[in-house]
Protein backbone atom coordinates (compact mmCIF):
# COMPACT_ATOMS: atom_id res chain seq x y z
CA UNK A 1 0.00 0.00 0.00
CA UNK A 2 1.64 3.34 -0.65
CA UNK A 3 2.15 6.15 2.07
CA UNK A 4 -0.97 8.58 2.77
CA UNK A 5 -1.18 11.08 5.22
CA UNK A 6 -2.00 9.91 8.44
CA UNK A 7 -5.69 11.66 10.02
CA UNK A 8 -6.39 12.17 13.55
CA UNK A 9 -9.43 12.87 14.71
CA UNK A 10 -10.31 15.64 16.77
CA UNK A 11 -12.33 14.82 20.23
CA UNK A 12 -15.12 16.65 19.10
CA UNK A 13 -16.09 16.41 14.96
CA UNK A 14 -17.60 19.85 12.84
CA UNK A 15 -18.55 19.90 9.83
CA UNK A 16 -16.74 21.71 6.97
CA UNK A 17 -19.16 21.87 4.11
CA UNK A 18 -15.88 22.95 1.62
CA UNK A 19 -14.09 19.13 2.77
CA UNK A 20 -16.80 16.82 0.93
CA UNK A 21 -15.79 16.38 -2.88
CA UNK A 22 -18.49 16.56 -5.36
CA UNK A 23 -21.17 16.33 -4.00
CA UNK A 24 -20.43 18.50 -0.91
CA UNK A 25 -23.23 20.40 -1.00
CA UNK A 26 -26.50 17.26 -0.91
CA UNK A 27 -25.37 16.11 2.52
CA UNK A 28 -25.37 17.59 5.90
CA UNK A 29 -25.18 16.79 9.57
CA UNK A 30 -29.18 18.16 10.78
CA UNK A 31 -32.44 17.07 8.80
CA UNK A 32 -34.83 19.60 8.12
CA UNK A 33 -35.92 22.14 5.78
CA UNK A 34 -33.86 25.23 4.26
CA UNK A 35 -36.59 26.98 2.40
CA UNK A 36 -40.06 27.07 2.14
CA UNK A 37 -41.41 25.73 -1.26
CA UNK A 38 -44.37 23.25 -2.11
CA UNK A 39 -44.15 20.25 -4.60
CA UNK A 40 -46.41 20.27 -7.41
CA UNK A 41 -49.41 17.98 -8.01
CA UNK A 42 -50.61 16.87 -11.28
CA UNK A 43 -54.06 14.86 -11.96
CA UNK A 44 -52.58 11.36 -11.11
CA UNK A 45 -53.12 8.73 -8.22
CA UNK A 46 -49.34 8.83 -7.58
CA UNK A 47 -47.36 11.71 -7.57
CA UNK A 48 -43.52 10.85 -7.89
CA UNK A 49 -40.63 13.46 -6.33
CA UNK A 50 -37.28 12.14 -7.54
CA UNK A 51 -34.44 12.25 -9.74
CA UNK A 52 -33.04 8.98 -12.07
CA UNK A 53 -30.19 7.51 -9.55
CA UNK A 54 -30.59 3.90 -8.79
CA UNK A 55 -33.06 4.19 -5.76
CA UNK A 56 -35.17 6.61 -8.48
CA UNK A 57 -35.27 4.00 -10.92
CA UNK A 58 -36.47 0.95 -8.79
CA UNK A 59 -39.71 2.92 -8.48
CA UNK A 60 -39.75 4.63 -12.05
CA UNK A 61 -39.75 0.92 -12.98
CA UNK A 62 -42.43 -0.68 -10.81
CA UNK A 63 -44.80 2.09 -12.04
CA UNK A 64 -43.51 1.70 -15.67
CA UNK A 65 -43.91 -1.99 -15.16
CA UNK A 66 -47.72 -2.30 -13.40
CA UNK A 67 -48.79 0.31 -16.28
CA UNK A 68 -48.14 -2.17 -18.33
CA UNK A 69 -50.12 -5.13 -16.89
CA UNK A 70 -53.00 -2.58 -17.31
CA UNK A 71 -53.12 -1.06 -13.69
CA UNK A 72 -53.94 2.97 -14.64
CA UNK A 73 -54.06 3.33 -10.73
CA UNK A 74 -50.21 3.27 -11.17
CA UNK A 75 -50.57 6.22 -13.38
CA UNK A 76 -48.30 8.75 -11.98
CA UNK A 77 -46.40 12.36 -12.55
CA UNK A 78 -43.36 12.04 -12.14
CA UNK A 79 -41.40 15.21 -10.87
CA UNK A 80 -37.95 16.03 -10.98
CA UNK A 81 -35.98 16.40 -7.61
CA UNK A 82 -32.79 18.63 -8.75
CA UNK A 83 -30.31 17.17 -5.94
CA UNK A 84 -27.58 19.41 -6.65
CA UNK A 85 -29.86 22.54 -6.10
CA UNK A 86 -31.11 21.45 -3.08
CA UNK A 87 -34.89 20.73 -4.14
CA UNK A 88 -34.71 17.82 -1.17
CA UNK A 89 -34.46 20.30 1.37
CA UNK A 90 -37.67 22.41 0.45
CA UNK A 91 -40.35 22.48 3.06
CA UNK A 92 -42.96 20.66 0.16
CA UNK A 93 -39.88 17.59 -0.35
CA UNK A 94 -39.35 17.12 3.63
CA UNK A 95 -42.93 16.84 4.18
CA UNK A 96 -43.33 14.04 2.28
CA UNK A 97 -39.69 12.43 3.00
CA UNK A 98 -38.35 13.70 6.33
CA UNK A 99 -34.67 12.67 5.67
CA UNK A 100 -34.74 14.60 2.39
CA UNK A 101 -33.82 11.64 -0.19
CA UNK A 102 -35.25 10.46 -3.59
CA UNK A 103 -37.40 9.13 -4.05
CA UNK A 104 -40.90 10.05 -2.29
CA UNK A 105 -44.20 9.38 -3.16
CA UNK A 106 -47.39 10.82 -2.39
CA UNK A 107 -50.38 7.86 -2.90
CA UNK A 108 -53.65 10.22 -3.80
CA UNK A 109 -55.40 7.59 -4.53
CA UNK A 110 -57.46 7.20 -1.43
CA UNK A 111 -60.03 9.79 0.45
CA UNK A 112 -56.74 10.58 2.97
CA UNK A 113 -53.39 11.49 1.28
CA UNK A 114 -50.47 8.82 2.15
CA UNK A 115 -46.77 9.56 2.31
CA UNK A 116 -44.22 6.78 1.38
CA UNK A 117 -40.47 7.26 1.36
CA UNK A 118 -37.73 4.88 1.06
CA UNK A 119 -37.41 3.29 -1.98
CA UNK A 120 -38.26 -0.27 -0.83
CA UNK A 121 -41.00 0.83 1.35
CA UNK A 122 -42.31 1.98 -1.91
CA UNK A 123 -41.87 -1.09 -4.15
CA UNK A 124 -43.46 -3.24 -1.18
CA UNK A 125 -46.26 -0.47 -0.86
CA UNK A 126 -47.28 -0.61 -4.39
CA UNK A 127 -47.38 -4.37 -4.76
CA UNK A 128 -49.33 -4.94 -1.98
CA UNK A 129 -51.53 -2.27 -3.30
CA UNK A 130 -51.98 -3.62 -6.78
CA UNK A 131 -50.98 -7.06 -5.91
CA UNK A 132 -47.66 -7.97 -8.17
CA UNK A 133 -44.72 -8.66 -8.36
CA UNK A 134 -45.06 -10.02 -4.63
CA UNK A 135 -46.29 -13.36 -3.66
CA UNK A 136 -48.97 -13.13 -0.96
CA UNK A 137 -47.33 -15.06 1.23
CA UNK A 138 -45.50 -18.07 2.68
CA UNK A 139 -41.63 -18.98 1.89
CA UNK A 140 -42.11 -17.52 -1.51
CA UNK A 141 -42.78 -13.81 -0.16
CA UNK A 142 -40.27 -14.43 2.94
CA UNK A 143 -37.62 -15.19 -0.50
CA UNK A 144 -38.47 -11.58 -2.11
CA UNK A 145 -38.20 -9.73 1.15
CA UNK A 146 -34.35 -11.82 1.89
CA UNK A 147 -33.36 -10.07 -0.91
CA UNK A 148 -35.20 -6.67 -1.01
CA UNK A 149 -33.84 -5.94 2.21
CA UNK A 150 -30.37 -7.64 1.16
CA UNK A 151 -30.23 -4.82 -1.21
CA UNK A 152 -31.26 -1.49 1.23
CA UNK A 153 -28.27 -3.16 3.81
CA UNK A 154 -25.94 -4.07 1.22
CA UNK A 155 -26.06 -0.58 -1.23
CA UNK A 156 -24.21 2.07 1.09
CA UNK A 157 -21.33 -0.13 0.42
CA UNK A 158 -21.63 -0.33 -2.93
CA UNK A 159 -23.05 3.32 -3.44
CA UNK A 160 -22.16 5.12 -0.31
CA UNK A 161 -18.77 3.29 -0.37
CA UNK A 162 -17.18 2.22 -3.67
CA UNK A 163 -19.18 4.48 -5.83
CA UNK A 164 -17.72 7.62 -3.38
CA UNK A 165 -14.42 6.67 -3.00
CA UNK A 166 -13.82 5.29 -6.71
CA UNK A 167 -15.82 8.17 -8.47
CA UNK A 168 -16.56 11.09 -6.44
CA UNK A 169 -14.28 11.89 -3.48
CA UNK A 170 -11.61 14.59 -3.65
CA UNK A 171 -9.04 12.30 -3.83
CA UNK A 172 -7.88 9.26 -5.21
CA UNK A 173 -7.31 6.76 -1.65
CA UNK A 174 -5.64 3.42 -1.80
CA UNK A 175 -7.42 1.89 1.39
CA UNK A 176 -10.90 3.21 1.24
CA UNK A 177 -11.08 1.98 -2.67
CA UNK A 178 -9.85 -1.59 -1.96
CA UNK A 179 -12.11 -1.88 0.98
CA UNK A 180 -15.14 -0.94 -0.82
CA UNK A 181 -13.97 -2.70 -4.62
CA UNK A 182 -13.53 -6.18 -2.26
CA UNK A 183 -16.83 -5.87 -0.59
CA UNK A 184 -18.55 -4.69 -4.05
CA UNK A 185 -17.11 -7.89 -5.59
CA UNK A 186 -18.55 -9.84 -2.60
CA UNK A 187 -21.87 -8.64 -2.78
CA UNK A 188 -21.69 -9.79 -6.87
CA UNK A 189 -20.43 -13.25 -6.12
CA UNK A 190 -24.01 -13.62 -3.81
CA UNK A 191 -25.74 -12.33 -6.67
CA UNK A 192 -23.70 -14.98 -9.09
CA UNK A 193 -23.98 -18.22 -7.16
CA UNK A 194 -27.66 -17.13 -6.13
CA UNK A 195 -28.22 -16.87 -10.22
CA UNK A 196 -26.52 -20.26 -10.76
CA UNK A 197 -29.42 -22.06 -11.31
CA UNK A 198 -32.53 -19.17 -11.87
CA UNK A 199 -33.71 -16.26 -13.96
CA UNK A 200 -34.78 -14.13 -11.33
CA UNK A 201 -32.73 -13.75 -7.72
CA UNK A 202 -35.90 -14.91 -5.65
CA UNK A 203 -36.94 -17.62 -8.25
CA UNK A 204 -38.77 -18.06 -11.52
CA UNK A 205 -40.57 -14.92 -11.12
CA UNK A 206 -39.81 -11.40 -11.52
CA UNK A 207 -40.37 -9.41 -8.66
CA UNK A 208 -39.47 -6.28 -6.47
CA UNK A 209 -36.60 -7.98 -5.97
CA UNK A 210 -35.16 -7.82 -8.77
CA UNK A 211 -36.38 -4.19 -9.31
CA UNK A 212 -34.51 -3.04 -6.00
CA UNK A 213 -31.06 -4.74 -7.07
CA UNK A 214 -31.13 -4.45 -10.46
CA UNK A 215 -30.53 -0.35 -10.63
CA UNK A 216 -27.50 -0.86 -8.66
CA UNK A 217 -25.48 -4.26 -9.35
CA UNK A 218 -27.46 -5.08 -13.35
CA UNK A 219 -26.34 -1.49 -13.98
CA UNK A 220 -23.11 -1.86 -12.74
CA UNK A 221 -21.90 -4.82 -14.52
CA UNK A 222 -23.50 -3.28 -17.63
CA UNK A 223 -21.01 -0.49 -17.41
CA UNK A 224 -23.42 2.46 -16.16
CA UNK A 225 -21.91 2.87 -13.05
CA UNK A 226 -19.50 4.95 -11.90
CA UNK A 227 -17.08 3.65 -14.94
CA UNK A 228 -15.93 0.76 -13.09
CA UNK A 229 -17.21 -2.76 -15.25
CA UNK A 230 -13.19 -3.13 -16.26
CA UNK A 231 -12.13 -2.24 -12.80
CA UNK A 232 -14.31 -4.33 -10.65
CA UNK A 233 -13.93 -7.44 -13.83
CA UNK A 234 -17.66 -7.75 -14.33
CA UNK A 235 -16.98 -9.68 -17.11
CA UNK A 236 -16.28 -12.49 -14.91
CA UNK A 237 -19.86 -12.79 -13.47
CA UNK A 238 -21.73 -14.49 -16.32
CA UNK A 239 -25.15 -15.20 -14.56
CA UNK A 240 -24.94 -11.62 -13.09
CA UNK A 241 -24.68 -10.76 -16.65
CA UNK A 242 -27.09 -12.70 -17.89
CA UNK A 243 -30.08 -11.62 -15.24
CA UNK A 244 -28.90 -8.09 -16.00
CA UNK A 245 -28.89 -8.49 -19.82
CA UNK A 246 -32.43 -10.32 -18.87
CA UNK A 247 -33.82 -7.18 -17.37
CA UNK A 248 -32.49 -4.11 -19.22
CA UNK A 249 -34.72 -5.83 -22.14
CA UNK A 250 -37.57 -5.07 -20.41
CA UNK A 251 -39.52 -2.25 -22.25
CA UNK A 252 -41.04 -0.95 -18.88
CA UNK A 253 -37.31 -0.80 -17.65
CA UNK A 254 -36.09 1.29 -20.77
CA UNK A 255 -38.85 3.38 -20.00
CA UNK A 256 -38.36 3.48 -16.01
CA UNK A 257 -34.57 4.42 -16.42
CA UNK A 258 -35.68 7.34 -18.77
CA UNK A 259 -37.83 9.06 -16.08
CA UNK A 260 -36.32 11.96 -14.24
CA UNK A 261 -33.62 11.26 -15.68
CA UNK A 262 -31.21 14.73 -16.06
CA UNK A 263 -27.90 13.65 -17.12
CA UNK A 264 -26.44 11.31 -20.03
CA UNK A 265 -27.81 11.10 -23.40
CA UNK A 266 -30.44 13.61 -24.33
CA UNK A 267 -32.93 11.07 -25.82
CA UNK A 268 -32.37 9.05 -22.61
CA UNK A 269 -33.79 12.06 -20.73
CA UNK A 270 -37.12 12.75 -19.84
CA UNK A 271 -36.95 15.28 -16.87
CA UNK A 272 -40.51 14.81 -15.86
CA UNK A 273 -43.13 12.49 -17.04
CA UNK A 274 -46.85 13.40 -17.01
CA UNK A 275 -48.31 11.03 -19.65
CA UNK A 276 -47.15 8.01 -21.82
CA UNK A 277 -46.67 10.08 -24.49
CA UNK A 278 -43.96 11.93 -22.87
CA UNK A 279 -41.51 9.24 -23.90
CA UNK A 280 -42.24 9.92 -27.63
CA UNK A 281 -42.12 13.58 -27.42
CA UNK A 282 -40.91 15.32 -24.32
CA UNK A 283 -37.35 13.61 -23.96
CA UNK A 284 -34.33 16.20 -23.85
CA UNK A 285 -33.28 15.66 -27.54
CA UNK A 286 -36.94 16.73 -28.91
CA UNK A 287 -37.08 19.98 -26.28
CA UNK A 288 -33.66 21.57 -27.02
CA UNK A 289 -32.40 23.18 -30.13
CA UNK A 290 -30.35 21.20 -31.98
CA UNK A 291 -26.84 22.74 -31.81
CA UNK A 292 -25.70 24.68 -34.82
Amino acid sequence: MTDQSTYTPPKTWTWDAESGGRFASINRPIAGATHDKDLPVGDHPMQLYSLATPNGVKVTVMLEELLALGHSGAEYNAWLIDIGEGDQFSSGFVGVNPNSKIPALLDRSDKDELRVFESASILFHLAEKFGEFLPKDGPARTEVMNWVFWQMGSAPYLGGGFGHFYAYAPEKWEYPINRFAMEAKRQLDVLERELADKDFIAGDDYTIADMAIWPWYGQLVLGRLYDAAEFLDVESYENVLRWARKIDARPAVSRGRMVNRAFGEPHRQLHERHDASDFEHRTQDKLEPAAE
